[in-house]
């Protein structure tokens, strides 16, 4: 049985180039998805969105390889980050962020195989967050930068995307600012993270 190697797959998306911004077209991509507000560092509906997220996402790549001898490496988490005023955004407290957590799916998982995994995590975790759902996300032309390092160190690259390369290259944001997670914090020193920072798009 061929296993499919997202990190192959998603080398355009997941790997640009530290400290360079690059244009790109990101297509449709299927995620299993939970949104909430308040600090991820402390908040208890970030981290049961997380243990969720895992829960479906294992359960749907054994269910994958069981049923359709179709097997996958399980994709990092991801998220989405916003708030009511964008402008703020970065000196905003933490607590007032929203976001949406989410983990991306083979495009031949369906709904069917999707609440067949949420009634088993089910039986580990409870009952699922409200907002938990199987959901196509397209963005389209996105800007995008790896980040190495803290995620605390973010803010100076995120404030160079706004200030600078966005006006300098006719650009003005459309969507949410997007985080994919390449690397683990439990193992990974600080200063070894990678994460990928986007932001869709559109010409002015």
């Amino acid at each position: 049985m061929d296993k499919l190697d997202f990190k192959k797959l998603m080398k355009p998306y997941w790997q640009p180039a530290a400290g360079v911004f690059s244009l790109i077209e990101v297509p449709k991509f299927r995620y299993v998805m939970i949104d909430g507000v308040g600090d991820p560092n402390t908040s208890e509906d970030y981290q049961r969105a997380v243990q969720w997220l895992y829960g479906v996402s294992y359960a749907l790549k054994f269910m994958s390889k069981a049923d359709l001898a179709k097997d996958y490496g399980v994709a990092p988490l991801e998220g989405l980050w916003w708030a009511r005023d964008m402008k703020h955004f970065a000196a905003l407290g933490k607590d007032q962020w929203h976001w949406t957590a989410m983990i991306m799916q083979p495009a031949w998982i369906g709904p069917d195989q999707f609440e067949r995994a949420v009634a088993k995590t089910r039986g580990k975790l409870g009952e699922p967050p409200a907002s938990l759902r199987l959901e196509d996300l397209e963005e389209g032309l996105s800007v995008q930068i790896m980040h190495v390092g803290p995620y605390a160190d973010e803010a100076a690259t995120i404030a160079r995307l706004h200030a600078e390369y966005l006006p300098a290259n006719g650009l003005v944001e459309t969507g949410h600012h997007h985080e994919i997670y390449l690397g683990d914090p439990r193992r990974t020193a600080p200063d070894k993270l990678r994460t990928v920072i986007r932001q869709p798009v559109r010409r002015a």
